[in-house]
């Protein structure tokens, strides 16, 4: 591994080091142990355990770099400790934390709720593992643990469209997953071992149509878990027939770790392939597809899933620069943050007016609703990349490490797709400002997900407004 991914420390066997997923596996097995015990009225005992597990794990994270700020890797170089995979140890559980809050709303009274937080945190510590993977094993290990649990969330939720989602999601994951294990082998096999460390010296004599080969394939399970082309089929299904909770969850929280997992492939084979190329075409087809997919939905979770689709596309922008610009590993850290923030917020209102399933419901909602309704407004502008908000920012960094690395013609594609992107956004924002039918939708706001929206949306504006001098800042130093 090579720049800012590459293991600047030693190697060690610290199980110490493993705090923060030790919360979280903690978190799941004293959830689901303690959930099959209480009565039913008392469930919600296991909600405040399980945020109080992700919390724990974020701050021991928190806490473990700054006691130990360096580089490193532990058991034998299979796992990495780093920038990269710090960010999503604090951003994956803290991003749970949310999903479990707007939970309540789906699971007051819910005989599941046990099962329900518990799949949610193992999927989670599948997402930091898969993060901080360096070892091909280890990207399987942390792709099954963040994808098997989702079958079951998806399914959770009765009726056709939940069935059929999470049927359509188990197909494509084992597909894909059996596709990643494939590539994992060829590559173990050309490179004489399966630890980054190993491959990087071994990958260099391989013969290179091998290693296109097993980086391809591992590269096609991983982009399922981003929700990219050729693996994003399941992802506006699954958004639309699973709960508010899950949909916000499953179109966030898998990305961050599957992002950086991309980064330090390509990364890995880049000395051998022009891999970046491979992901800038996969990034580029994402975006284009996400984007007008999106236009003439009427359901807005389906709109948010393929939105989240198109977002996946940008977010490979840095990803594939990686091999090339190293130091577009920050650029994609910051972008999938921000993007975490809006996406949340977005679901957030969603879970707030439940009764608001399709674009038309949403007629005078600014009338009866104007906080929400401005989130919404704040989110759907910030996914579109309009300042001063925080994807603006993310998308700026993002454009700025592709075109340093070459492509530009990447970063063309990505601004016609932002553009465009601003139809199904208006197409959510116009009903909300028109005035209201006699017979329009008379709804009250869920309170604690009306309360978590609220909370975003201000995030989406005042930290986008906070970090866009430190962008220009930063790009002013570049030049």
């Amino acid at each position: 591994m090579t720049g800012e991914l590459a293991m600047t420390g030693g190697v060690s066997m610290g199980y110490g080091a493993l705090v923060p997923e030790a919360f979280l596996m903690g978190g799941a097995i004293l959830t689901l142990l303690v959930g099959s015990y209480l009565p039913l009225r008392r469930q919600p005992i296991v909600t405040v355990v399980a945020v109080a597990a992700a919390i724990g794990s974020a701050v021991a994270a928190v806490v473990a770099v700054v006691a130990d700020p360096m580089a490193r890797t532990v058991f034998d170089g299979t796992y990495a400790l780093d920038a990269a995979s710090t960010v999503i140890r604090v951003a994956a559980p803290l991003a749970t934390t949310v999903v479990l809050l707007l939970a309540r709303a789906d699971l007051n009274g819910s005989p599941r709720e046990s099962e329900t937080v518990t799949l949610l945190l193992l999927a989670t510590l599948g997402t930091v593992v898969l993060a901080g993977a360096h070892d091909v094993m280890i990207v399987i290990t942390g792709y099954l643990l963040a994808t098997v649990p989702l079958y079951a969330l998806i399914g959770l939720r009765t009726g056709r469209l939940g069935a059929e989602a999470s049927l359509k999601t188990y197909l494509l994951g084992a597909l894909l997953g059996v596709t990643l294990m494939f590539g994992a082998a060829v590559l173990a096999a050309v490179g004489g071992g399966t630890a980054y460390a190993q491959l990087t010296a071994g990958l260099g004599d391989a013969p290179k149509a091998a290693v296109a080969i097993g980086f391809v394939a591992v590269l096609a399970g991983l982009l399922f878990k981003v929700g990219a082309v050729p693996g994003h089929f399941w992802v506006p299904d699954a958004a639309q027939g699973a709960s508010v909770s899950v949909a916000a969850f499953l179109t966030t929280v898998p990305k961050l770790g599957a992002l950086v997992a991309v980064a330090r492939l390509v990364a890995l084979v880049e000395p051998v392939l022009r891999a970046d190329l491979a992901v800038a075409a996969f990034a580029a087809a994402t975006m284009v597809l996400g984007t007008f997919a999106a236009f003439w939905q009427n359901d807005v979770r389906r709109l948010l899933g393929w939105s989240t689709v198109s977002q996946a596309g940008f977010l490979l922008l840095p990803a594939a620069a990686i091999g090339t610009a190293p130091k577009a590993l920050a650029p994609l850290l910051v972008y999938a943050v921000f993007y975490a923030i809006t996406n949340l917020a977005l679901f957030s209102t969603v879970a707030a007016l439940p009764d608001r399933r399709e674009i038309p419901d949403w007629r005078s909602a600014g009338a009866r609703h104007p906080v929400l309704v401005g989130v919404v407004i704040a989110g759907l502008l910030s996914i579109v990349g309009t300042p001063p908000t925080l994807v603006f920012v993310g998308k700026i960094s993002a454009f700025t490490a592709a075109a340093a690395a070459g492509l530009v013609w990447l970063v063309v594609v990505a601004v016609v797709a932002s553009v465009a992107s601003l139809f199904y956004a208006l197409r959510w924002i116009a009903p909300t400002v028109r005035r209201a039918d006699a017979d329009s939708t008379d709804d009250r706001a869920v309170p604690l997900p009306a309360v978590v929206a609220l909370t975003l949306g201000v995030l989406v504006v005042a930290g986008g407004v906070a970090a866009i001098p430190i962008l220009a800042a930063d790009l002013t130093l570049a030049a």
